[in-house]
């Protein structure tokens, strides 16, 4: 069966599942009845994680530093087949993954998990690493080549060419939830994010919510919008769209300036703080890790227990830096190398660089200045009076409470952290926040690019591109609780394809790694 009708298809079941059964039964994988039952996606991406480094060695320990010297061009081959170097590769896959989910994404776990969230986020890390390692390095090697020297590879690729053609269907399956994320996760939740960040802050500079940008004019009984959003959305959109059509050369070189600039920027600023608060960081730690395993029931949501914590430590784990999605494996696919495994070694940076440095660094700057005991101002609280609202907050008794902009809290966080300085530490992440949701926009609209592509053909490049911008557009304009929910369903489906590629190929993974290694390799540089 050809791919455009397996591709027809498989968006014909999604639009069916969810018009019958709503966005419910995509959610479920991150759901569980109760908090003795462990989620399907924690078990498949921890247990997929788990058995590829046992398999394959612990490459995360053994081939890090390979990919720090790949990863500066010592081995570059201008001979070698491909688009961008190792570090635009990586640098492009980072743009993805280093946005939202290191402002937002750690606050809201920590939020709905406590502190103890960021550990399972660090274990999602340590063994998404290896992930990434194999889904990068299979995606180089069964990559397509056109006569212009234009690659194609992802997991839709690895599945159709390292499985076979029997399992076409699933490697359909996987772009179809590709390109429906790439609108969700890659996009609307960055657009969104940004818009009601700008929203916020004129709010707090003009302090007047009847102010022409910021009225919110009543549009449909249960939604409501204001200039100032519409602004932004078309502002982001203009942006977006300006990059993307340049194709991935331009993309790389975008994100390879962008993402160095975005990261010294938040972590320098993250780093003042820590390094002020240096006294308060042991036992922030020792919080991180005690409440890992007993979590207090007065967090929000913890009332399930360490089961919460633990999922909302893994699904903003795998939001954060991707690993196991195969998103990354795209941008990946795309490196000048004949040595597959030489990107495989360059992806391991990603979630290092993402989780285990911007992210920890993230959430010791808002465990470290307290600003987590102080969600109570950044939440929406389904109350049926006044009365019930007050004593919820005042007994910090969370249930019915949603936190409505985590990155809301992040901003607090560095605006109290940099008090010491100035008293615009906000303002900081307010900037990191666009930069990174442009960058990570930026990023995902080569995957769905590549997807779309992959199901029908080049002649779907402009149509897709066309509807991606307009989704920056309605993700700056939308309602947050859809936009978080559909991309955390499409995040949690497309990842099962990849994972079990991975599983399938771990043999061939291993017989390449111990070729690759056995051998001595050329350099080209010192």
């Amino acid at each position: 069966m050809k791919r455009k009708t397996l591709g027809l298809i498989s968006f014909g079941i999604i639009i069916f599942i969810l018009y019958t059964f709503g966005i419910e039964v995509f959610v479920s994988v991150w759901s569980f009845p109760s908090n003795r039952i462990i989620p399907i996606m924690v078990i498949a991406l921890v247990g997929t994680g788990i058995y590829a480094t046992i398999r394959l060695g612990f490459p995360q320990l053994k081939y890090i530093r390979h990919g720090i010297n790949v990863t500066r061009g010592i081995y570059d081959n201008p001979k070698d087949e491909g688009e961008l170097n190792h570090f635009r590769a990586l640098t492009t896959a980072l743009s993805a993954t280093v946005g939202i989910g290191n402002i937002a994404g750690v606050a809201t776990a920590i939020y709905y998990g406590g502190p103890g969230a960021l550990f399972w986020m660090w274990v999602t890390a340590f063994f998404g690493t290896t992930l990434k390692y194999a889904e990068c390095t299979l995606a180089l090697k069964y990559r397509e080549m056109d006569a212009t020297g234009q690659t194609a590879g992802g997991p839709m690729y690895t599945i159709e060419n390292g499985l076979g053609k029997n399992w076409k269907w699933m490697a359909a399956a996987f772009a179809s939830f590709a390109i429906i994320c790439s609108f969700a996760t890659g996009n609307a939740i960055q657009s969104f994010t940004v818009s009601d960040q700008i929203y916020s802050e004129f709010k707090y500079i003009i302090k007047d919510v009847n102010h022409p940008l910021l009225f919110k004019h009543q549009i449909l009984s249960n939604y409501s919008v204001s200039y100032l959003q519409v602004i932004t959305g078309l502002l982001l959109s203009l942006i977006v769209g300006i990059v993307i059509i340049g194709g991935i050369k331009r993309i790389g070189v975008i994100t390879g300036f962008l993402a160095p600039i975005m990261a010294i920027i938040y972590v320098l600023s993250a780093s003042i703080i820590i390094i002020s608060n240096y006294s308060v960081i042991p036992e922030s730690f020792a919080m991180i890790i005690s409440m890992a395993f007993n979590p207090p029931a007065t967090i929000a949501g913890t009332g399930g227990g360490i089961m919460l914590t633990i999922i909302w430590g893994i699904k903003r784990g795998l939001y954060s830096n991707e690993a196991g999605q195969g998103s990354a494996a795209i941008a990946h696919s795309t490196a000048k190398t004949n040595y597959p495994i030489r990107e495989g070694a360059v992806a391991m940076l990603g979630p290092y660089i993402d989780t285990i440095i911007i992210c920890t660094m993230t959430g010791l700057v808002i465990i470290s200045t307290g600003a987590w005991k102080n969600t109570q101002f950044y939440v929406n609280i389904n109350a049926s009076s006044i009365e019930e609202a007050k004593f919820a907050i005042e007994n910090k008794i969370y249930n019915g409470m949603e936190l409505y902009n985590a990155s809301l809290l992040t901003s607090h966080a560095f605006e109290k952290g940099l008090s010491f300085l100035f008293g615009f530490g906000d303002k900081i992440v307010t900037v990191s926040v666009l930069l990174f949701a442009i960058s990570t926009a930026i990023a995902w609209s080569f995957y769905g690019n590549r997807a779309a592509v992959y199901l029908f053909g080049e002649k779907a490049i402009i149509p897709y591109l066309w509807v991606y911008v307009l989704f920056v557009f309605i993700g700056a304009i939308a309602k947050l609780e859809a936009v978080w929910d559909f991309g955390d369903a499409a995040l949690g489906i497309m990842t099962f394809p990849n994972l079990i590629s991975i599983i399938l190929l771990t043999g061939v993974l291993k017989k390449m790694t111990k070729e690759y290694f056995s051998e001595k390799h050329e350099t080209f540089r010192d």
